[in-house]
């Protein structure tokens, strides 16, 4: 099973499979180290699982006994499979430092054409950084209120990308849809938060959250490029990898947008499985989860991304 890398993946035309299943192409120095801590406590746990063909279509109509999920090796028993598209609640992580220059244009086009795949139930918050991060507009269904914030943006400043991840994932807190997803649109070169990566890779396995990631890099055989630039992209692709989310790279600035749209349709074409868990343990103990899918018929293959694990409760 495939679960997640850094690709650029554009968008194509509707096909449609034969029922059981339907395989629909998109359309395209020294830091401090704060602590914070985040934990599930819902007695079910829900894990989201994107389904996709070879061809990075999406596989669609399959049934609750097409899926087997297993928690640390144990398979579970799933009570509930909604392939429905429900409310989002989103948060928006964007860029705005210097390393993003010429960048900034297309991203916030990116930003923008992402938001046009948003329902009138979604809601969804800014988060801007540079040399540090700031919540520049807090939850709200009201587009335009991100998008004015948007345009207003200049480049400049170093990159906090994990201080706006921790931020972004304690303002995800505060959402009132089930289903969350944080995006952060950056070249992913960090070089001025006190979180450390192994501290926001860790916040991120313990939130109920997707985090999806795109962005602009060079080619790491640049010499001028510095440590963090060279990183970035892995960097965010880990981040990603934990939740079930997936990290998308353009060569291209003029890729951006439609990368954007497939992450948006992608949000909007997911499972998600619902189970007891046999392990009835509050040791607060990390679970790993793996989820494996019967092929239907008429489909060569399969790619299966899934959030790989989640935190038991304490108490």
């Amino acid at each position: 099973m495939h679960r997640g890398a850094v690709s650029l993946l554009l968008l194509a035309a509707i096909l449609v499979l034969p029922v059981p299943a339907r395989a629909a192409a998109q359309a395209t120095t020294s830091r401090e180290e704060p602590s914070a801590k985040f934990s599930a406590e819902s007695t079910l746990v829900l894990i989201p699982v994107v389904v996709t063909d070879l061809l990075n279509r999406f596989v669609l109509g399959l049934q609750k006994q097409d899926f087997h999920l297993f928690e640390d090796g144990q398979e579970q028993t799933i009570v509930h499979l909604s392939g429905e598209d429900a409310p989002l609640s989103i948060g928006l992580v964007f860029d705005k430092s210097g390393s993003m220059g010429e960048k900034l244009r297309t991203s916030r086009q990116a930003a923008l054409r992402f938001m046009t795949t948003m329902n009138a139930q979604d809601e969804a918050f800014l988060i801007q950084f540079s040399d540090h991060a700031d919540l520049a507009v807090d939850f709200t269904n009201q587009s335009d209120d991100i998008q004015n914030s948007l345009t207003n943006i200049q480049p400049g400043g170093l990159t906090a990308m994990l201080d706006a991840s921790e931020l972004a994932l304690r303002q995800m807190k505060k959402a009132r849809n089930p289903r969350k997803a944080i995006l952060i649109i950056s070249d992913g070169g960090d070089n001025n938060s006190k979180y450390t990566a192994a501290q926001i890779e860790s916040l991120v396995r313990e939130a109920d959250v997707q985090v999806y990631a795109m962005g602009i890099f060079e080619p790491s055989l640049i010499p001028a490029l510095t440590n963090e630039e060279v990183s970035g992209p892995r960097l965010l692709s880990e981040l990603a990898e934990q939740t079930g989310g997936r990290a998308f790279s353009a060569s291209e600035p003029s890729d951006l947008p439609n990368v954007a749209v497939r992450i948006g349709i992608e949000l909007r074409n997911q499972y998600v499985l619902a189970y007891s868990p046999k392990n009835q343990k509050k040791d607060g103990k990390y679970r790993k989860v793996q989820v494996q899918v019967s092929k239907p018929a008429g489909i060569q293959d399969l790619k299966v991304h899934w959030r790989l694990g989640y935190y038991a409760a304490t108490q």
